[in-house]
Formats: structure tokens, C-alpha cells, sequence
């Protein structure tokens, strides 16, 4: 990738001395190289298989329907229980005309 930025520079430097030609050959040089670097430095496809020494993942459930659903009023039931045990009391709410 250095030498696809050294390209560059030298077909700037190209350009600006007047010589056109020399300048889009240098520049067509390093958009090739960095066309090149990208290619070589691609990673794996998703789809390729996993080597030997490499865990499995185990595969998606078949159908996500099959998913098992969350109960939500269930869960406010027992979040509110569990909020009022946790949540300390409070000094104003002690007195005798603020108790429900």
C-alpha cells in the first residue's frame, strides 16, 4: 500500500511538471497496486469451510417460530416484586399519612 501512495506522489509531482503522460501511467500503476494490495488482503468468505483446528458453530434453530417466547407479563410481575424488595425504603414514606 506504501508503494501504491508513492505512485501518487510521484504522478502529482508528474502532473505538475507538465508530462500528461507520464502521469496517468504512474497513476494507473498505483491504482493497480492498491486494487492488488485489496484483493491480497481480502479475508475469508463466509461460506468457505472452517479449518480442521477450528470450532463448529452449531447451526441456527430450523425455524424461528420454534423459539421459545417470553412471557412479558410474567416478567413485570416478577420485576415489579422484585424492585419493591430491593428498593430501600424511603424516610418520607415512613410516616403514618403516606402509607397505602
Amino acid at each position: 500500500m506504501i508503494c501504491a501512495l508513492a505512485l501518487y506522489g510521484v504522478g502529482g509531482l508528474a502532473s505538475l511538471s507538465h508530462h500528461p503522460a507520464l502521469a496517468g501511467l504512474v497513476y494507473g500503476a498505483g491504482i493497480s497496486i492498491a486494487a492488488l494490495a485489496a484483493w491480497l488482503s481480502r479475508g475469508r468468505d463466509q461460506e468457505d469451510p472452517p479449518d480442521g483446528d477450528q470450532p463448529v458453530a452449531p447451526p441456527p434453530p430450523p425455524d424461528p417460530d420454534a423459539l421459545p417466547r417470553l412471557d412479558w407479563q410474567r416478567f413485570e410481575r416478577d420485576f415489579r416484586d422484585y424492585a419493591r424488595r430491593q428498593r430501600p425504603p424511603s424516610p418520607i414514606g415512613d410516616r403514618e399519612g403516606d402509607r397505602r
